[in-house]
C-alpha cells in the first residue's frame, strides 16, 4: 500500500538528525501536517537609548494625545491627554512619517502606547530594569525578558545573543570592537549578558566554520576537546583541595568550560545551515561609522536567527555618547536629546534629528523583517512566527520617568498576538492603564510560557488598577 506524503512525513523520527536537518524537518512536518504550534518562536529586541517619541507615533486621522490642542507643540514625560481606550486597526490609516518605511508591512505592525514603568530608578536608562521591570539600573537582580525566552525557544548553541555599539553610556563615541556590557541582558542576578560589539567578531564567533575548511574545522574540535578534557582533568584535582564558598565558586567556573564544549558541539551540528545561511565577509564589518556598524549587527542578526543558532537576539544600536555623522549631525545622542525645537549642527531641530535617527533604525528592522518573511516556514514565513521589538532603555522620553512607555511590534508569533493596529492606554493612573509588565506576560504567553499574574516590581502607585495578566487587547 502506497504511503501519503501526510503519512510518511508523520512517521519519520527526527531523533539521529542534526540539528539543522531537524528544523528543516519540524517545519516540513509542521505544513504537511497542520500543526503550526510546533514551529519555531523567534524574537528580535531592538533597544535604543533616549526614548522613543510618543507624538509621531499616532497614525494619520487619530488623534494625537501627546501634542497641545493649543499650540501643537510636543507634550513632556507625562504629558498624554486624558482620554480612553484607543484600540484601532491600521488598515484604513496612513502610518506616521517615522514608520513610512514599514507601509507595506502593516498588517504585520502594532504600535502600543501609553504603558509604564514607574517604581525602579534609572535617569538616561532603566538598564537591566528595561527588560526585568525590576530596580536595576546597574546591577543585575533579576532575569531579564530576552534571557528568559532564551531559554524556553533555542535549541542552538546561544540561548540568546546580543549586539551593541558600545557599553558606556556617556563618552565613548566610537564603537567598541570587542565584548562590551551595555547593561541590558542577565540571566539572573549577577548574571549579566556580555554583548559582542564587533561585527567581524561576531561574525567568526558565529559563522567561522562557513569560512573555515573541513580539516581547519576537524583541528579546531579536536583541540578544544582536547582542551577541555585537559582542563577538567586539572581542574578535578584542584576541587579536591577546596571547600565551602571556595568550592561553589570553583563550580560555577567549570560550568563555564561545560558551556563552551556545548557551544562548539552544537555549533558542528549546525554546520551546513550555518555555511548556507552566513552572511558574507565584508570591509563594511570592520567600519567605524554609525550606520554601517548598526547595518551590519542587523544582518549578523538576522542570518543567526535563519541559521537556528539562537531563537532570540537583542540589539543595542546606539548609546548616548554616539554620533551620526553619516546625518550631519556632530551632536551626539544625549545633547539631541535635550534640543527639543532648538536647532541641531545640521539644522534640523532635535525633533527631527531624533526622527531621523529612529527611521533609521526602522529601516533596518523593515530589511529584516522583509527577509524573514521571503523565507517559507509551516503554511506561511518566517516572519509569522518571529517578533520583532522597537522599544527604549528610557520608555518615551531621553529622561525617562516611565510614565508613557511606547513599543513598536513587528511579525507575526504564530497569530497569537493581534497585529495591523494601534493600541493607546489611558495615562498613567487612570482607570484602563496598564503596564510594561503586562506586555512582557503577553509576550511570554505567546511564546507559549506559562506566566504567573504579574511580570517585575509591582508599581505602588497603581493598587486601583486591573493590572494581572496579559494584554486582552493584544492577545489573539
Amino acid at each position: 500500500m502506497l504511503l501519503t506524503r501526510r503519512r510518511a512525513i508523520q512517521n519519520l523520527s527526527i531523533g539521529g538528525m542534526s540539528l539543522a536537518m531537524a528544523s528543516c524537518l519540524r517545519s516540513i512536518r509542521a505544513q504537511v501536517v497542520g500543526d503550526e504550534a510546533t514551529l519555531p518562536k523567534r524574537f528580535v529586541f531592538v533597544v535604543k537609548s533616549s526614548g522613543i517619541d510618543k507624538f509621531n507615533l499616532v497614525p494619520e486621522g487619530l488623534e494625537n494625545h501627546f501634542v497641545s490642542q493649543d499650540d501643537g507643540k510636543k507634550l513632556g514625560n507625562r504629558g498624554r491627554r486624558q482620554g480612553p481606550l484607543v484600540d484601532v486597526s491600521l488598515a484604513s490609516h496612513k502610518l506616521p512619517e517615522k514608520l513610512a518605511g514599514l507601509e507595506s508591512l502593516k498588517d504585520r505592525l502594532t504600535i502600543i502606547q501609553s504603558l509604564s514603568g514607574v517604581g525602579f530608578r534609572g535617569n538616561h536608562t532603566k538598564g537591566f530594569g528595561t527588560l526585568s521591570l525590576h530596580d536595576s539600573e546597574t546591577v543585575a537582580v533579576a532575569p531579564t525578558l530576552d534571557c528568559i525566552l532564551g531559554r524556553h525557544l533555542s535549541n542552538g548553541p546561544y540561548p540568546m545573543y546580543g549586539m551593541a555599539m558600545n557599553g558606556r553610556l556617556l563618552g565613548n563615541a566610537k564603537p567598541e570592537d570587542s565584548y562590551c556590557y551595555p547593561n541590558l541582558s542577565a540571566y539572573g542576578s549577577a548574571k549579566p549578558v556580555a554583548y559582542q560589539a564587533s561585527p567581524r567578531k561576531a561574525f567568526l564567533e558565529l559563522f567561522g566554520s562557513a569560512v573555515a575548511t573541513p580539516t581547519q574545522l576537524e583541528k579546531k574540535l579536536a583541540l578544544n576537546g582536547n582542551l577541555m578534557d585537559f582542563l577538567t582533568e586539572d581542574a578535578r584535582r584542584v576541587e579536591k583541595q577546596l571547600s565551602g564558598d571556595g568550592k561553589e565558586r570553583f563550580d560555577l567556573y567549570m560550568n563555564s568550560f561545560q558551556s563552551l564544549r556545548e557551544i562548539e558541539n552544537k555549533k558542528a551540528a549546525l554546520l551546513d545551515q550555518i555555511q548556507t545561511h552566513a552572511p558574507q565577509l565584508t570591509d563594511r564589518y570592520d567600519s567605524t561609522t554609525t550606520s554601517a556598524r548598526i547595518e551590519s549587527h542587523f544582518e549578523i542578526a538576522s542570518a543567526a536567527l535563519i541559521a537556528g543558532l539562537t531563537n532570540v537576539v537583542t540589539l543595542r544600536p546606539d548609546t548616548l555618547g554616539v554620533k551620526y555623522s553619516e546625518l550631519g549631525l556632530s551632536d551626539h545622542v544625549h545633547a539631541l536629546g535635550h534640543l527639543g525645537d532648538n536647532t541641531a549642527s545640521n539644522g534640523w531641530t532635535g525633533h527631527q534629528s531624533r526622527m531621523e535617527i529612529e527611521k533609521l533604525h526602522l529601516r533596518e528592522i523593515a530589511k529584516m523583517a522583509k527577509k524573514f518573511d521571503s523565507i517559507p516556514e509551516g503554511n506561511g514565513s518566517m516572519l509569522d512566527n518571529t517578533m520583532i521589538v522597537y522599544m527604549s532603555c528610557s520608555s518615551g522620553d531621553h529622561h525617562c520617568e516611565g510614565h508613557d512607555w511606547p513599543f513598536v511590534l513587528l511579525g507575526g508569533m504564530s497569530k497569537k498576538i493581534k497585529m495591523g493596529r494601534y493600541i493607546e492606554y489611558p495615562k498613567y493612573g487612570d482607570q484602563g492603564h496598564q503596564t510594561v509588565g503586562n506586555l512582557y506576560l503577553s509576550l511570554m504567553q505567546a511564546a507559549g510560557l506559562e506566566t504567573s499574574e504579574s511580570f517585575g516590581q509591582p508599581d505602588s502607585n497603581l493598587k486601583h488598577l486591573a493590572l494581572k495578566g496579559p494584554l486582552s487587547e493584544l492577545m489573539a
